[in-house]
């Protein structure tokens, strides 16, 4: 392709994919399936890494990460982002109304309400139409630049093209992680024997700071906007600033509303106390804005916060109850979670019987007793957890709850590693929690998604003893499938037919569903497309697989201990005989000059400009080679910030010529 018709074809594709992405996100009406989008994504991507000077600033491939941040650099606001005063009463809301009015001297007011998200706090600049720069919050003065993860927000417009826009101006929101997103990021995290998030706004904060934006793409943050800054805007109000941000493509809660009169914000505030337990995403308040801005220059700003606007808080919702039991469940990695069994009680919209306790350190914390009434709150308006006991109603006869030393299932004992808040029961392949965990791990959508069978069924199976690992579902009969409860022929037949059906899935979805402990859907895509076999992988040191994409000590530690273990070396032979993909179907990238022939190259370390993989395919595409160790036979050591001490003393010691990024993007220029 020539570059004029690859700059036309770039040019085409940026708005193409940004009108379905508005469609997908503002408008909630896609028109092309998800498929066809990624393709269309695919394209772009493709075009502009051949031809990086034509991608255009507000090119969707933004959105999908691939920037590293090593520091992320202070900005000082231009408009301080100062903090709201809060008040948890009626009465001290009458109190601000009473302040507005006397400051306005008898002039008419009006209030403007919306709620207070529970994310992390945002400062968008956008010049000529296009984000320039996204800016936290900081202590107010100053913040911390993070427009590379900003960018990978989807339903952020990277270009507004609306013409009535000024040269300048800055909008304020939240980023924050809806609640499903939040819980299915936990499910991952759990399945793969990580220790879960405690609440969805701190994993938020902690996203927005990531220095890979590939990774922070995937966490899919979401981000409201509520607030227009900057010299020429043409408006005289808030709420025809916020019409003007939804004009202009920006996403708007719609749970805002103009009132009249301090009875009218009261009236929102209730309204809204139990409503918002329904939204996507975790609230804690309401903000009242006197919505003139001439109004608002009026009443002006104390040291800290201004006199216009005020945040009433919603007292989080806690109760007490009787703790009748601590029982403890067994997961697919052996994680014991103690779980409090509680006196039913209606809490936030919902009849909560049972809370988490998370771990033995918290039982010690809180000095647990059986027969305690204890303090119950939805922990982000999601998930139940205990906060406290309440003493005064504690009968001093009640003993301090003891964690358990064996497994309630299996009955090991079990053990407890350095640096580690969680017991694990150690007898993996005899724990029945942790077998049938693994199995249905096995199953799921990422791994083989055998659709066909589902928890009860593998409850069933495992109970009759016809499946104890999960090779042992490739070898089922019909004969065995119609001694289930409620199974006919016709549903036997489709049991069989997914299971067949999943030996199609790629090797990666294979390896997810060996369920290595640590190994996540993404860690198993590197691994596979780096180690091309399963053979390769099993027989790889600790520091081959160091060399990997996404995998440190953990991972390697935990890659290095499952092929130690004789009987999953069984398993995966049972596997392979069962004709499941162990070869990785991954093609190399396309030749592209023969610049880099006869040259092999080690990658070791974070780069600015590149992930490994991508530095991995450019020689490649260039007729390099990448190898996995440094040996004799190595010509170039490619050296990132924080490889290894180690690496670089036995490259200078075989005198192998260590190179840096810019270096390799020299050589390639030639």
């Amino acid at each position: 392709m020539t570059a004029a018709k690859a700059k036309e074809k770039i040019q085409e594709l940026t708005e193409q994919i940004n009108h379905h992405n508005d469609l997908y996100y503002q408008k909630s009406k896609p028109v092309i399936s998800d498929y066809e989008f990624d393709q269309l994504l695919v394209e772009l991507q493709n075009l502009e890494k051949e031809f990086p000077d034509f991608r255009l600033p507000d090119s969707p491939t933004q959105r999908v990460g691939g920037s590293i941040t090593k520091e992320f650099t202070s900005v000082v606001h231009r408009y301080p982002m100062l903090s709201l005063g809060n008040t948890y009463s009626a009465e001290e809301l009458k109190e601000f109304d009473a302040r507005v009015a006397k400051a306005l001297d008898g002039d008419d007011y009006e209030y403007f309400c919306e709620l207070k998200f529970d994310g992390v706090s945002i400062s968008l600049i956008y010049e000529n139409g296009i984000l320039t720069r996204a800016v936290t919050r900081g202590d107010g003065v100053r913040g911390d630049d993070v427009t590379n993860n900003i960018k990978t927000i989807r339903s952020l417009p990277l270009r507004i093209k609306s013409k009535d826009i000024p040269p300048y101006f800055e909008v304020r929101g939240e980023v924050f992680l809806p609640k499903e997103v939040f819980k299915q990021l936990n499910k991952d995290r759990e399945d793969i024997g990580e220790e879960t998030y405690a609440n969805a706004r701190n994993t938020a904060s902690g996203t927005v700071k990531m220095q890979d934006s590939t990774e922070v793409a995937k966490r899919k943050l979401d981000c409201y906007l509520y607030y227009l800054l900057g010299e020429n805007n043409r408006v005289e109000t808030h709420s025809e600033a916020i019409q003007k941000l939804e004009a202009w493509g920006f996403n708007v809660s719609p749970t805002y509303k103009l009132c009249k009169s301090m009875p009218d914000v009261l009236s929102y505030i209730h309204e809204w106390e139990k409503k918002r337990l329904e939204l996507p995403l975790d609230t804690d308040g309401v903000v009242i804005k006197v919505n003139s801005l001439e109004q608002q220059e009026r009443l002006g700003f104390t040291a800290k916060s201004p006199r216009w606007a005020i945040s009433y808080k919603y007292k989080a919702e806690s109760i007490s109850t009787k703790l009748n039991a601590i029982t403890y469940q067994v997961g697919r990695t052996g994680a014991v979670t103690p779980v409090a069994e509680l006196e039913p009680v209606f809490l936030a919209g919902t009849t909560v019987k049972r809370a988490s306790l998370h771990n033995a350190n918290e039982i010690a914390r809180l000095d647990l007793r059986i027969g305690d009434y204890v303090f119950v709150e939805k922990g982000g308006e999601i998930i139940p957890k205990v906060t406290g006991v309440d003493l005064e109603k504690r009968n001093p006869k009640n003993k301090s709850v003891q964690y358990i030393t064996t497994c309630p299932e299996c009955k090991s004992i079990l053990i407890r590693k350095e640096g580690e808040a969680n017991h694990y029961c150690p007898n993996e392949k005899g724990c029945p929690p942790q077998i049938k965990g693994k199995i249905e791990h096995f199953i799921q959508r990422k791994a083989m998604d055998i659709d066909s069978l589902g928890e009860q069924t593998i409850r069933q199976l495992f109970e009759l003893g016809f499946v104890k690992s999960p090779a042992d579902l490739f070898y089922l009969t019909k004969d065995q499938l119609l001694k289930l409860e409620k199974v006919k022929d016709k549903s036997a037949q489709n049991m069989l037919a997914g299971i067949a059906q999943s030996k199609t899935q790629p090797f990666e979805n294979v390896l997810f569903g060996m369920g290595i402990r640590y190994v996540g859907k993404t860690v198993a895509e590197k691994l596979a497309r780096h180690f091309k076999n399963m053979d390769a992988l099993a027989t790889a040191s600790y520091e081959q697989l160091l060399e990997a994409p996404e995998v440190g000590e953990k991972i390697a530690q935990s890659v290095v201990a499952f092929f130690k273990d004789q009987n999953n070396h069984v398993e995966i032979d049972r596997l392979k005989r069962a004709g499941l993909n162990f070869e990785s179907t991954q093609k190399e990238p396309e030749k592209v000059s023969n610049v880099l022939d006869g040259k092999s190259f080690l990658i070791s370390g974070v780069f600015q400009n590149y992930e490994r993989d991508q530095l991995k395919n450019i020689i490649i595409a260039h007729g390099g080679k990448v190898l996995s160790s440094i040996s004799g036979k190595l010509d170039f050591l490619i050296a990132g910030d924080n490889m290894g001490p180690a690496k670089r003393e036995k490259a200078e010691k075989l005198e192998i010529k260590i190179i840096s990024e810019s270096d390799f993007d020299a050589m390639l220029a030639k």
